[in-house]
């Protein structure tokens, strides 16, 4: 959302129509990610029990503060990220005693740090640590898995999915990082 470059032909008037639109859509995503916020700090987080539900609602905290920190400008930039990663840090210092290395919400909150890393604090190196860090977990644990339950049957599911999201990511940021 940063780049303003225009299109061969653009009339100085269609882009001045343009960053007007994109100004208007930057303060209604502000806005809803805002409330969001306030929803989990005031709502769901008190109220949130040990375990997954408080780690996923720090997580969606992390990623909400992430997403104002993607579009934000100068300052507030930097003030999105610190209350991105605070929350990050809280969800994954709770999962990492939590919830099982591979539990889809903890990869998940993995993935999720990880991409912040990368795109708001600019730090493939990072962002590759962690990501590694917690696939290489999760397939260990994955291997002495037993899949005969539905129902870990769907949670192995669900964790390869996001396990390959973490490794797809992990092969990007690599190529970044040589």
């Amino acid at each position: 959302m940063t780049s303003s470059r225009a299109a061969p032909g653009t009339t100085t008037r269609q882009l001045m129509l343009i960053r007007q639109q994109r100004k208007k859509i930057e303060r209604e995503l502000a806005n809803v990610c805002k409330d969001i916020v306030k929803l989990l700090e005031k709502q769901l987080l008190p109220a949130a029990r040990q375990g997954e539900e408080r780690v996923f609602y720090s997580k969606m905290k992390g990623d909400y503060y992430r997403y104002l920190a993607e579009f934000a400008h100068e300052f507030e930039r930097e003030w999105y990220a610190e209350e991105s990663l605070t929350a990050y840090k809280h969800a994954y210092k709770h999962a990492m005693s939590t919830l099982e290395s591979q539990h889809p919400t903890r990869l998940g909150l993995a993935l999720n740090f990880a991409v912040f890393y990368h795109d708001v604090r600019k730090s493939p190196e990072r962002a590759c640590h962690l990501a590694k860090s917690a696939f290489d977990d999760a397939v260990m644990a994955l291997d002495s898995e037993s899949t005969s339950d539905p129902g870990v049957a769907q949670t192995i599911r669900d964790s390869l999915q996001i396990l390959q999201l973490l490794r797809d990511d992990l092969v990007l940021w690599s190529k970044e990082i040589q």
